[in-house]
């Protein structure tokens, strides 16, 4: 995990109940006899969330259970990972504050990105969605965080076949763009992975729904998550200029050759995998750029 992560050291689960105490009731103890949560009941995560942003941040938060819901301290790397990536390594020259804008692509029901960012970083952030029922859960997190809301916009992206076009505004320019695309190429793909989780935690197929949850245009796309990266990859190149870095997360190591091979045939000057390492889980940011510096 990130060593500017505030979960790098586990969870202080006295401390998060303190903060909420909507987290009391689904606290349990472990068989090594300590405190934790049963990461299977989506309350129990929810809740778990509600604390952990609340502690960290000061942030109110609340999604619909129908929607996805993140693993806060994942997506707490991809901001700081990011922020590493602007500043170009240098922690003298950290980037924060409004001068850096961020574009979150497909920033859903639960807006983590942007709230991050802004709340980390003091960053200005953009979300797009093509949900409207998500974009609506959005603004309303953000209205209810008035310290963070004067730094984040929340815009509707009516082509659900554009990352860039449509949201973005005439010579906006950004110094990156984010992402956590689809995973799965199909609904019965999608089905078939939260089948496999639900074996993994040895749940029975009657169980409720897990914590990962998640809207159609959340989990699954045309291509899967290595189609959704190359159309992104392509219209990237059509606007070269409009961020610094584009970067995306990517879920599986097999999947960067042909993303690799994408890159090259548009011409990026430079692209950078950013390993990240959450427990048991891997993953990684894919960044490129097209301008002759990536330096600040």
């Amino acid at each position: 995990m990130h060593p500017r992560n505030h979960f790098r050291t586990g969870y202080d689960i006295p401390r998060l109940v303190a903060k909420c105490p909507a987290l009391a009731p689904f606290v349990r103890t472990s068989p090594r006899g300590e405190d934790t949560i049963n990461f299977a009941d989506p309350d129990a995560v929810m809740a778990l969330n509600q604390a952990l942003l609340m502690d960290a941040y000061g942030l109110r938060w609340s999604i619909p259970r129908c929607a996805l819901c993140p693993p806060i301290p994942s997506r707490c790397d991809y901001i700081h990972h990011l922020a590493d990536l602007l500043s170009g390594g240098d922690r003298a020259a950290m980037a924060r504050g409004r001068a850096v804008r961020v574009l979150d692509i497909g920033t859903g029901a639960n807006c983590i990105y942007p709230l991050i960012g802004a709340s980390e970083y003091g960053w200005i952030c953009v979300g797009t969605e093509i949900d409207k029922t998500a974009m609506h859960w959005a603004r309303q997190i953000v209205r209810v965080n008035m310290p963070v809301a004067p730094l984040i916009e929340c815009r509707h992206q009516s082509d659900s076949s554009a990352c860039f076009a449509g949201v973005v505004k005439p010579g906006e320019r950004f110094a990156a763009s984010m992402c956590n695309p689809p995973f799965h190429a199909s609904a019965e793909e999608a089905a078939e992975g939260s089948r496999k989780k639900r074996r993994n935690l040895g749940l029975a197929k009657s169980a409720p729904a897990l914590n990962f949850g998640g809207q159609a245009g959340e989990l699954w796309c045309a291509g899967g998550e290595v189609g959704f990266i190359k159309r992104m990859i392509a219209e990237s190149a059509t606007r070269p200029s409009l961020c610094r870095w584009f970067t995306t997360l990517v879920s599986k190591s097999e999947h960067l050759p042909r993303l690799r091979q994408a890159l090259k045939t548009v011409q990026v000057t430079d692209t950078k995998v950013i390993n990240m390492v959450q427990g048991q889980k891997k993953s990684r940011i894919l960044a490129w750029t097209f301008g002759e510096t990536a330096a600040r």
